[in-house]
């Protein structure tokens, strides 16, 4: 299964680059393939190409604001949570996005 996410927070330091490395360690644990794009302060950085959003099988938005150039997601299935959610419960955002794809 592929996945994609993207990890944004107001302030865009730190907790986006955490929510980012939770998905990332706990996607590598579970045997699940996984690109996350981190938007913050430094603007985007580790941009979703066009054919890594094509074959995901759904979007992960782990964000506390409007992810930037969202458009690029339309037609695929988006999951929203919150940046801190992602930081201390990655396993459980995971496990629910595999459930509702039939993962």
């Amino acid at each position: 299964m592929k996945l994609v996410a993207v990890t944004a927070c107001p302030t865009g330091i730190a907790h986006t680059y955490m929510a980012a490395e939770q998905l990332e360690r706990v996607a590598k644990k579970m045997g699940l393939s996984i690109k996350v794009e981190t938007q913050g302060a430094m603007g985007i950085e580790n941009e979703l190409q066009e054919e890594d959003i094509k074959e995901a099988s759904a979007v992960i938005f782990a964000v506390g604001i409007p992810v930037q150039k969202a458009e690029r997601f339309e037609g695929k299935k988006i999951f929203e949570f919150s940046v801190q959610e992602a930081i201390k419960n990655a396993e459980g955002i995971l496990e629910k996005v595999k459930e509702e794809i039939g993962g």
